[in-house]
């Protein structure tokens, strides 16, 4: 009877140090595929960022020409709104 009541515990904790194993094992290979994913998601960022890099000096340019035109384009828009009262679209 005691050696039974061994045996099972024995068999009882080496099923239990086998699951933790496995599920050891399986977070590692998780954390492995996440950094794999990080790693290609930093490359990318870098990429971008030096993608973006000339854009820095041309944007005092873009921003003085979009100041230029939006008078404009708010001048057609209230021109549109207007025409679109007339024709009874818009209250």
């Amino acid at each position: 009877m005691h050696q039974t009541l061994t045996f099972i515990t024995l068999a009882i904790v080496a099923i239990v140090v086998l699951v933790l194993v496995v599920y050891l094992v399986l977070i590692i290979i998780a954390l492995r595929r996440a950094g794999n994913y990080l790693e290609e998601l930093a490359s990318g960022l870098k990429q971008i960022a030096e993608d973006t890099r000339p854009l820095s000096s041309q944007l005092d340019t873009i921003h003085g020409a979009m100041g230029k035109i939006s008078g404009g384009l708010h001048a057609v828009d209230h021109n549109l709104i207007q025409i679109a009262r007339i024709l009874k679209l818009v209250s």
